[in-house]
């Protein structure tokens, strides 16, 4: 099962990080630019082209110390075809290195359109954008998630549910209450039953749930809520998270979550703490060093609260 397998790249990593594969133009060294928007035919083709070798370096750097990788698809989008390329030849070249892939499109629609969305991000054919799992939005209802749960169960592959997410406006809708409890209390406990079904050896289930690192209380009552849900979580670093905000959404074994960081990451050249140390030429060695220390922070805060993995 796919949530095995993140689970084994976790440990033999020894790392609970995710890096979030979001380029923008502003992220990718000027030679890269450059070069790329000089030498072909069309703009969306050289951002497409920057993006792509700007990801692949960084995968080069981070393949054996990250268990993953989560590339936001609106990045890509925004430029059509060539973007929707960009995104796919990312997802196969993190793949070949053995990086699970986590697709962060948000999907969610009912009837033949869920089926489409998920064909395209979980089947198994050879157009199928090769990533293992995706983020989807679970507010049209459990005919939204069915089509999604049944490629997962066929295809190896995961999803996780849209809970409580980072954005501080998140409160407007999902913290609502109804009978008695909060709107994201439930939609978990429409991911711990829609999830039951489909546990694997590890004891957690391939529907998993997107849970913010910026609520801590939230993540927190969840975790006890949604003991069998691996949790992807967002918010750490750049959104105001911390360590110990995101060890609230691991269980006692140490596993249970994995910890989303972007722009620390693939832009950490240009921030205060790298840039006197790393030119744009060596975005990716910097990049390397950020992931390293967003690990050992993580590791080291999960090691105060006893929840120990290895």
């Amino acid at each position: 099962m796919i949530i095995d397998k993140l689970i084994e790249n976790v440990v033999r990593s020894k790392n609970h990080s995710v890096i979030g594969l979001d380029p923008r133009l502003e992220y990718i060294p000027q030679y890269i630019k450059e070069e790329e928007l000089g030498s072909t035919d069309g703009y969306a083709k050289g951002v497409a082209n920057s993006f792509l070798r700007f990801n692949k370096e960084l995968i080069d750097s981070l393949y054996d110390i990250v268990p993953a990788v989560k590339p936001q698809i609106a990045f890509y989008e925004q430029y059509g075809p060539e973007g929707l390329r960009c995104f796919t030849e990312t997802c196969s070249y993190a793949r070949s290195k053995g990086l699970i892939v986590i697709g962060d499109v948000k999907r969610g629609d009912i009837g033949s359109t869920a089926e489409g969305y998920s064909d395209f991000f979980l089947g198994a054919k050879e157009y199928s954008a090769a990533t293992d799992l995706i983020t989807i939005n679970p507010y049209l209802g459990t005919d939204s998630i069915a089509p999604f749960i049944k490629d997962c169960a066929q295809n190896n592959k995961g999803i996780f549910v849209l809970v409580k997410t980072s954005n501080k406006s998140s409160i407007d809708i999902q913290d609502l209450m109804a009978d008695g409890k909060k709107i994201y209390e439930h939609v978990a406990d429409l991911v711990v039953e829609l999830g039951r079904a489909h546990v694997g050896n590890s004891g957690y289930s391939f529907v998993g749930a997107v849970v913010g690192a910026t609520f801590k209380q939230d993540a927190e009552k969840l975790r006890r809520q949604m003991k069998q849900s691996y949790f992807l979580v967002p918010g750490y670093g750049a959104q105001g998270g911390t360590a110990q905000d995101a060890a609230a959404c691991f269980n006692k074994d140490g596993l249970g979550a994995i910890v989303n960081s972007s722009r620390g990451i693939i832009a950490a050249y240009q921030s205060s703490e790298f840039k006197d140390r790393f030119n744009e030429g060596q975005f990716a060695e910097a990049a390397r060093e950020a992931a390293i220390k967003m690990r050992d922070d993580i590791n080291q805060e999960l090691q105060k609260q006893r929840k120990i993995a290895w």
